[in-house]
Order: structure tokens, then C-alpha cells, then sequence
């Protein structure tokens, strides 16, 4: 796996600059993707979009990332060493799920004392107009009991100037129950690339939310989806994280920091809420599950030229 290969231009089709004059059409995008050695790539028109890596560190992450115009969308670090590029929190790699407190062990940080989730196997590896991966996965502790498990249902989309990925996930209590416990660190994370942190100002990014919250003040609320935007490589790019309705405790708390960590998070009530007396946590009884759906839109621009505000109203309406 070579991140100069990844780099490429990814190209959604030839159209015409004039409307007719050719008499061709837009190809529609057309996904492919390949199994290795780590995981699995997902090829947009035959460039590089994305990997899913089940061997880079104690859980399956996405990386990297390309954007709509060839950039790459989240930060490298730990998997490489970039210059410019904030080292700090080794363990936001990339696009993950985990979480600080299940059953009181830690999946979130990463240590030797911590749990680790682990790939089980592929269900579904399919392209075509739409890319998607279906994985089982086990969560187990350092002496390798399993914990709880999870399948993870991932699809890629593109359009126009977008890329989308729609992360599912379905945690399950096996053997006994289970307890997410009230933590802010989870759940479903993205660490962007570092020229977009808001603390890089000002040149820096912005955070913004369904509420209209902005930066700093984005953190800890509740809201539909939130939008992180700013520089990267002299484009003015964005990445938007949606919550479906239909997802555990919708609309999710947002663990999103402007030092570049962009994670939703729904059960960090204590942290999020600390005068509420609310408790987050969330016990699943053997056999029991819940689901937490999430779509990722890459985007040009800001929020509003990114029509985020319309694309979750069409998300909301999917089933």
C-alpha cells in the first residue's frame, strides 16, 4: 500500500463543458474493490478512494481517505509521519469506532492494560455504482476474552462534488450483558487533516453544527449532524458527519474538539451534561443490540456549499 499511489486524482468521469454539444452523458461512478493482506480497497473509476485496514493497530480503521478533488481527507499520523502534521493522540487514526468504557475495560485508548476489537471476518466485499463491506468483529479484553461483538455494514457513494460513507454498526451482547459506560471518549471518530483544525486560525477551520453552534461551543451538544470545514492544500474542503434518526439516542452528543478530533458520541452524558444528572450509559442484556448509524460526507467548500443542511433532510427520509 503506497500513499503516493493514493494521491492520484480521483476521477468521477469525462462530461462535456457545454450542455448537448457532444451528445454524451456523465458516466456514472463505478466502485471496485480488491481484498489483501490488510483488509480491503475501494477504487473509484479505477483511483484510489479509500482502505479498510483490519491490521493497523488494536482496531479496523479507514485509511486514507481521498476527498472529491484528490486531497486526502484525514490525518496520517500514526500510520505514517507527515510533515506539518500534529502528533499528538495516537491513537484518532483516521475513521475508527471504539469506545473509552465497555464493561470498564478501555477500547478507546491504546495501551498493553487496554481492550482491542478484532476483525472476524468479511460477510459482504462488493462495488459497482455503490462500494460495499460488511464485517463481524469481537471485542475482547488483553487476556482475549470476548466482551461483546459487532457487525459493521459500510457503503461508498459519489456525487458530483462529494464522496460519501455510510457507517452502520450493530453491537451485540453475547454471553452476558454489557455496559457502555458514561465516558466522553467514543465513539465514532474522524480525525481531519491538521491544516483544517480550528486552532490553526487564521488560516485555520470552522466548526459548525445543525444548530448553528460554532467551534468550541459545538462541543458537548446534541444536534443532527455537524460540519467540519477548512483548508487543505490551498482548497477550502469539508467533512460532515450525519446521525441518522433511526440511530441509538439520536440526535447524537458531539465529542468535537477544535484541535482536529471529530467524534459523535451518544453516551458521554455525564461530560456532555454535567449539571443534568443524566447517566449515559447502556447496558445490553444477552442477546440484546443496538444499532448507530452515521453517513460521512467529503465535500467542497464550507457547509453551505456543501448543502449539508439538505443532505441530512435526505438522509433522515432513508430507511
Amino acid at each position: 500500500m503506497l500513499r503516493a499511489a493514493l494521491s492520484l486524482l480521483v476521477i468521477l468521469g469525462a462530461s462535456c463543458a457545454c450542455d448537448g454539444c457532444c451528445g454524451e452523458k456523465s458516466q456514472a461512478a463505478e466502485f471496485a474493490v480488491e481484498r489483501n493482506e490488510h483488509g480491503v480497497t475501494v477504487k473509484l473509476d479505477g483511483q484510489p478512494f479509500t482502505e479498510y485496514l483490519t491490521d493497523k493497530g488494536p482496531k479496523p480503521i479507514l485509511w486514507p481517505i481521498v476527498g472529491p478533488t484528490g486531497k486526502h481527507m484525514t490525518r496520517a499520523y500514526p500510520m505514517q509521519r507527515i510533515k506539518g502534521e500534529m502528533m499528538d493522540h495516537p491513537h484518532h487514526r483516521s475513521l475508527w469506532f471504539t469506545h473509552g468504557d465497555v464493561n470498564g475495560i478501555d477500547f478507546w485508548s491504546e495501551s498493553g492494560k487496554n481492550g482491542k476489537i478484532v476483525h472476524r471476518d468479511f460477510v459482504e466485499v462488493t462495488g459497482g455504482p455503490e462500494a460495499k463491506i460488511v464485517t463481524n468483529n469481537d471485542w475482547v479484553d488483553r487476556e482475549g476474552k470476548k466482551i461483546c461483538e459487532d457487525t459493521r455494514t459500510i457503503k461508498f457513494h459519489a456525487d458530483g462534488d462529494t464522496r460519501t460513507i455510510d457507517f452502520d454498526i450493530t453491537i451485540r451482547a453475547v454471553d452476558s450483558a454489557v455496559t457502555f459506560g458514561d465516558t466522553k471518549e467514543g465513539a465514532f471518530g474522524i480525525r481531519i487533516p491538521t491544516s483544517m483544525d480550528v486552532e490553526r486560525r487564521p488560516a485555520g477551520g470552522k466548526i459548525v453544527n445543525s444548530n448553528g453552534d460554532i467551534d468550541g461551543d459545538a462541543w458537548a451538544k446534541s444536534a443532527a449532524w455537524v460540519d467540519y470545514h477548512g483548508p487543505v492544500e490551498g482548497e477550502e474542503l469539508g467533512i460532515a458527519i450525519l446521525n441518522h434518526p433511526s440511530s441509538f439516542r439520536f440526535p447524537t452528543h458531539w465529542h468535537v474538539r477544535t484541535y482536529g478530533l471529530f467524534a459523535a458520541n451518544p453516551f458521554g452524558l455525564h461530560d456532555f451534561e454535567p449539571n443534568a444528572g443524566k447517566d449515559g450509559k447502556q447496558t445490553l442484556a444477552p442477546g440484546d443490540s443496538m444499532t448507530l448509524r452515521y453517513r460521512v460526507i467529503f465535500h467542497k467548500g464550507d457547509e453551505k456549499a456543501g448543502k449539508i443542511a439538505e443532505a441530512f433532510e435526505a438522509y433522515s427520509k432513508e430507511e
